[in-house]
Parts: C-alpha cells; sequence; structure tokens
C-alpha cells in the first residue's frame, strides 16, 4: 500500500498566511494530487484507500483560500482606510498651498513649469492653467536668459537650496527683481523614471525678506521671547497640540501619526526645522507627535498672534507648504505597486528630508523601527527586515556603529 502523504496544512499556520506560504503549500499538494491521479488511472479502478486522501487535500485546500482571502481583504481595507487620510491631508494641504501669498512653481530641471499656485500666476500676470507647460526663462528679460540658464543647470550637482535675486518679466508688465529660493527635489509626478529630479521655486517680492517666524522664536530656552513661547522635549516624549496654537519646530525633529481602526499606528510624517504641525492643520481625530532627537525644541504661535500680523501669516505659509509637500511625497510611497519600491522610495524621501551627508554616503539621523518603516511602506514588519537585509547584502545600506542607516549612491 502506498505511504500517504502528510495533510497540506499540517505545518501551515493559518493565523499567519502569507501568499508566499499558501503557493509554496499548494504547489506541493497540486503535485500529490497529479501523483493520486495517477495512481488512480493505473489500475481501471480507483482503490478505496485513496478516496479520504484526496478529498482531505482538496478540503485543506479550499479552507487555506478561505484563509487567505480574508487575510488579503483586510489588507486591502487598511491600505483603503490609509490612503483616504492621506488624501485628506493632501487635499487639505494642496489648499494651503493654493491659498499662499507666494509665488510657487514646480519645473522640469530644463526649467519647463509644471505647477504653479494663484500667487505664481499673478506674480507673472499669466492665467494659471495657461503655466503649465510654459519655460520659465521666458518670464525672464531677453538678454539676461543665457547666465540664469547656465545657473539652473548648476543646480542639478547641488545638495541644498539656492537663494538668488532675479528678474521677471512678469507678461505685458514692468520687470521687477524677486528673491527666489531654489531647491533640487525628488520628481514624485507621474513619469519619475524619466526625469527622477525637479526644481522647486518659492519667489517672494523684494523688499520684504524678514522672517518675524524666526525673530518671534529666536533665543535662549529660557522660557519665551516676545509673544512666542519656547518649549524642549526629549526623545519618546509625546508632545501634546494646542488647540489655540501651532507649534514650528526650531531644533531636532518629530513624528507625526495616526492609528488604523485595529490599533496601528500609520506614520503621517517627519517635520524638521522651520516646518510647522499642529491638530488646526489636520482634518485627522487622532494625531499624535513624538520627539524622534534626543532634544526637540519647538515654538507655539498662537492662531491669534497669526490672525494680527501679516507679515508671520505670509511667512508661516511658506513652512506650511513643506508639510504639504512632505504629505503628498508619502502618498506617493503609499501608491507604489511593489513593496520593495515603497521601501526603496521612502528611504530616498528621507535621504532627502532629513538626510546628513557622511563620508561613505547619506545618514538617516533618527532610528526608525522595522514596524515604523512597515507601517509607512503599507507591509508587514517581517517584510521590511528582510528587504532591509537584502539592501545591505546589496551594499546599497549600511549601518553605522550607533545602528543609524546611511544610504550609499
Amino acid at each position: 500500500m502506498t505511504a500517504q502523504p502528510p495533510p497540506i496544512g499540517k505545518d501551515l499556520d493559518l493565523n499567519n498566511v502569507t501568499l508566499e506560504k499558501l503557493l509554496r503549500h499548494m504547489t506541493g499538494m497540486n503535485g500529490r494530487l497529479s501523483r493520486l491521479y495517477e495512481a488512480a488511472n493505473v489500475s481501471p479502478a480507483i482503490p478505496i484507500e485513496l478516496v479520504p486522501t484526496a478529498f482531505k487535500e482538496v478540503g485543506m485546500a479550499s479552507e487555506e483560500l478561505q484563509v487567505a482571502i480574508e487575510e488579503l481583504q483586510r489588507q486591502n481595507n487598511e491600505l483603503v482606510g490609509l490612503q483616504q487620510q492621506l488624501v485628506q491631508e493632501r487635499d487639505r494641504y494642496r489648499e494651503l498651498f493654493e491659498l499662499a501669498p507666494d509665488a510657487y512653481l514646480i519645473t522640469t530641471t530644463d526649467g519647463v513649469v509644471r505647477e504653479a499656485n494663484r500667487a505664481a500666476a499673478s506674480l507673472l500676470n499669466v492665467a494659471q492653467r495657461f503655466l503649465i507647460g510654459k519655460p520659465f526663462l521666458s518670464f525672464i528679460p531677453l538678454e539676461q536668459r543665457l547666465p540664469w540658464q547656465r545657473k539652473m543647470m548648476q543646480l542639478r550637482s547641488m545638495e541644498r537650496s539656492q537663494d538668488w535675486e532675479l528678474p521677471l518679466q512678469p507678461r505685458e508688465d514692468s520687470c521687477v527683481t524677486v528673491k527666489a529660493t531654489v531647491s533640487v527635489v525628488p520628481n514624485l509626478g507621474p513619469s519619475p523614471e524619466a526625469e527622477p529630479y525637479c526644481l522647486q521655486w518659492l519667489i517672494r517680492s523684494l523688499p520684504a525678506e524678514r522672517n518675524p517666524v524666526k525673530s518671534l522664536l529666536a533665543g535662549q530656552s529660557r522660557g519665551s521671547v516676545g509673544d512666542a513661547s519656547v518649549h524642549k522635549y526629549v526623545k519618546g516624549e509625546l508632545i501634546p497640540c494646542k488647540a489655540d496654537a501651532i507649534w514650528q519646530v526650531q531644533e531636532g525633529l518629530v513624528k507625526l501619526s495616526t492609528f488604523s481602526e485595529n490599533g496601528e499606528e500609520v506614520l503621517l510624517g517627519i517635520a524638521g526645522p522651520s516646518m510647522t504641525f499642529g491638530s488646526g492643520l489636520t482634518s485627522l481625530h487622532v494625531y499624535q507627535v513624538t520627539a524622534l532627537t534626543d532634544e526637540v525644541q519647538l515654538g507655539a504661535i498662537t492662531w491669534q498672534e497669526i490672525a494680527t500680523k501679516p507679515e508671520l501669516a505670509q511667512s508661516l505659509l511658506s513652512d506650511i507648504s513643506q508639510r504639504l509637500q512632505q504629505s503628498e511625497a508619502f502618498l506617493a510611497v503609499a501608491g507604489r505597486r511593489r513593496v520593495q519600491d515603497r521601501l526603496g522610495s521612502f528611504l530616498l524621501l528621507l535621504k532627502q528630508e532629513i538626510g546628513q551627508p557622511v563620508s561613505n554616503g547619506v545618514r538617516i539621523p533618527v532610528r526608525l523601527t522595522h514596524e515604523d518603516l512597515a507601517n509607512a511602506c503599507c507591509t508587514t514588519r517581517v517584510t521590511v527586515t528582510r528587504l532591509l537585509g537584502k539592501l545591505q547584502q546589496q551594499g546599497k545600506i549600511t549601518l553605522d556603529p550607533k545602528h543609524y542607516i546611511i544610504l550609499h549612491d
């Protein structure tokens, strides 16, 4: 009598089913079923002892398929909920971006306009919809275009933002001199493969170059400067969100997160120096802020103060736009199909946002747990651990003595 194969579910944990496990076990089960059918076809009648084994195999396969479907449905529901939260936050910051009093532009590295807010359209005296696709150099006086084109080409090799004073020639208007802050940022548009980077422009009219936020929040840690109070927090400490004020980071890094319906933490962003956050800047009911570095200094700015000081409100909007851009970047990461692509994009985003150049690459100056990375990439901690190990084997990342991730080009 032929030895019966072990049941397909003997070594399969039905509470921790993955597609990889399921496929492996289903392949093994199909092989055993094939052998059963071959044995049945040898003789004119199916041996009676093979029938229970065949039924058991088919029943176990049906049970495992049901478990896999339920697991996939749960993961899909979590992804849908996360996407809805990110879309809500993106829409909120998009509205703030559109209403910002300063001109904001996103262009290709060749200077072709891809995005522009209302203030940019007003400054250049062109309808907002007609700005898209136009070369930014067409708004610089003809005799000065060549040197500015060379400057823009040099930006590709620069890691830090550049502050320029440049002449602008609005459509059917007189030439003006403006201050522009230009940064090279990853291209998170529909076709990032075609051009990995783009240019981000913040344009302000001269001579209004003051930064009232920094003057209000500058000073020692003795408590407050002017009307803005300064607060210190240590690594791991939860930071309360005030209903009547917003926070601005002076020093250190903080983690912004929420929680899904099943209690899992969802990473929303990482705020660094000059970035703003607060319960008044989000529509999420659950909003948690945690200090990520050894020392975090925050300045509290009340809504009443913002309402009575137009210069302060104008300066804050440029900082708020940073959160808009980061929120959209997080949404783009979550939208990638493959887990390895999501993790790779997230590490590149961390490199761009908070990376510190070191001798052998760029260091991520915070130790995010594998659970944090998994939540940001919509996957499991085990998968993140496996992919990080693979990146280390490929030499794309290493860990320094303090276990900070270092990204290599």
